[in-house]
């Protein structure tokens, strides 16, 4: 059987040419800042002080990265950050299915209760010397803890999440009900299992917000132990900002810039949670879609 090709027109074909031509702008314009400064970052020093550095990077030099790493309390602020992702997000995502669950069935009485009550951070906020203050009276300054605890939980990926959970089959916890199972068992052996796509993108999401936090982290830190890679990065910029004297130093010194060292340090710090993206990719638009759209 002969395939009948399908005939585009004109103005179509120049629908689409304006779309894709709109779409690769709009990513060259979007990828330009991190090329640039992944390629500031290894040039070498001369082509960086001659403004030669465009978009790919004039010869080769490491220095500003040896000099990132080998920065004071580095590998142990890598480690908090490390420890604040992971165990933050495995905190809030199990904080948040356990709030999304409840409000999802619609037998429970108070679940209009809980669902307006659960809102209102979305419109009313304490401020930060209140929160400050709770954080003071709980003892959770300068503690792990309470970086984990201060952001555990988002009203707005409760709700995607119970509407996914209200998207599931009912005839699958029927059935299980009537084979005995508990809530709990339902939960933990059916729904849990088949929310892996909206559970690995709101999962990312948090993943990427703790990754980059560093403001509450700047109020409620101050031991250097406990301090994450985002405020180090502060730091590095801060103290990278020097008089010309000093610049001519470091140069003679080292052979980096201030400049280098910067975006040295910024490419160190974001690089690990933009590896991450590819491997959830797949889960993105199936996860949030399904999760916000009520069938």
């Amino acid at each position: 059987m002969l395939k009948t090709k399908k005939r585009v027109d004109a103005s179509d074909a120049l629908y689409f040419a304006f779309i894709y031509l709109f779409i690769i702008v709009t990513c060259i314009v979007m990828l330009y800042p991190f090329i640039y400064i992944l390629s500031v970052s290894i040039s070498d020093t001369d082509s960086v002080m001659r403004n030669e550095v465009l978009l790919w990077p004039k010869g080769l030099n490491w220095s500003a990265y040896e000099t990132v790493l080998s920065y004071k309390g580095m590998i142990v602020a890598y480690g908090n950050t490390i420890f604040y992702t992971v165990a933050g997000t495995f905190l809030s995502l199990l904080l948040t299915t356990m709030a999304a669950y409840p409000l999802s069935r619609k037998n429970w009485k108070m679940r209009n209760f809980a669902a307006m009550f659960l809102a209102i951070p979305l419109w009313f906020g304490g401020g930060m010397i209140p929160f400050y203050m709770v954080m003071r009276d709980l003892h959770l300054l300068n503690t792990r803890t309470g970086i984990l605890l201060y952001a555990a939980l988002s009203t707005f990926y409760i709700i995607i999440v119970r509407t996914y959970f209200e998207s599931l089959p009912k005839e699958i916890e029927e059935s299980a009900k009537i084979d005995g199972a508990s809530d709990i068992r339902i939960f933990l052996q059916i729904a849990l299992p088949l929310s892996k796509p909206v559970l690995a993108a709101i999962g990312l999401y948090y993943a990427v917000g703790k990754w980059n936090s560093f403001f509450w982290e700047l109020i409620l830190l101050s031991k250097e132990s406990l301090m994450p890679v985002q405020v180090l990065l502060v730091r590095i910029i801060r103290d990278s900002t020097f008089d010309k004297e000093m610049e001519a130093a470091l140069v003679h010194s080292s052979g980096v810039l201030p400049i280098t060292i910067q975006y040295a340090a910024i490419v160190v710090t974001a690089l690990p949670i933009i590896m991450a993206y590819p491997f959830l990719q797949k889960y993105f638009v199936k996860g949030v879609m399904i999760g916000a759209v009520k069938s």
